[in-house]
């Protein structure tokens, strides 16, 4: 092999190097190769929802730094109120940036780290045992039904707050 036919191979390999990503990307996406078909989150997005200061409730003070966990309590409100209670516990270090909010059921005793609220009137994007997860600034973000599983709020949970960084000073509180 003469040293210009040596010099051209070298520049092909070099191309090659180069073309096949590319080529093997455009194959993926034009035959659905090994692209997964999952979600991300396995809740409702709610951007329709209006923000918390909006919803009918009891006055309720909101930090404002914090997402926030709430869920409506009108059924079987001491098992949903233990269930988030160990969903909030299994955030582990991150647990003190979600506050969860308790509407309805009982008068009983509020668990520890739970706010508890009352509806005014019922709105229409409401039904029994809803779960919701409010950004920092009160906007509802995921909606679930009661037969949510707490594995899939958690993974959600865990999601937006791996995504969304504690603001710098955030971690004196």
């Amino acid at each position: 092999m003469t040293y210009l036919a040596r010099q051209r191979c070298k520049l092909l390999a070099l191309i090659g190097v180069f073309a096949a990503p590319l080529l093997a990307a455009w194959v993926m996406v034009e035959l659905r190769i090994g692209i997964p078909d999952s979600k991300t989150a396995h809740g409702q997005l709610e951007p329709d929802h209006p923000v918390f200061e909006e919803w009918p409730v009891s006055s309720v003070t909101l930090n404002g730094e914090d997402w926030m966990l709430v869920f409506d309590c009108s059924i079987d409100c001491s098992q949903q109120a233990d269930r988030w209670w160990r969903l909030h516990r299994a955030l582990g270090r991150e647990a003190p940036r979600v506050s969860r909010l308790r509407i309805g059921g009982d008068a009983g005793e509020a668990l520890p780290g739970e706010q508890r609220a009352q509806w005014t009137r019922t709105p229409e994007w409401h039904s029994e045992g809803q779960v919701w997860v409010l950004d920092p600034e009160g906007k509802p973000v995921l909606s679930y039904s009661s037969d949510v599983s707490t594995e899939d709020v958690l993974d959600d949970i865990q999601l937006l707050l791996e995504t969304n960084p504690e603001p710098p000073g955030g971690a004196d509180r």
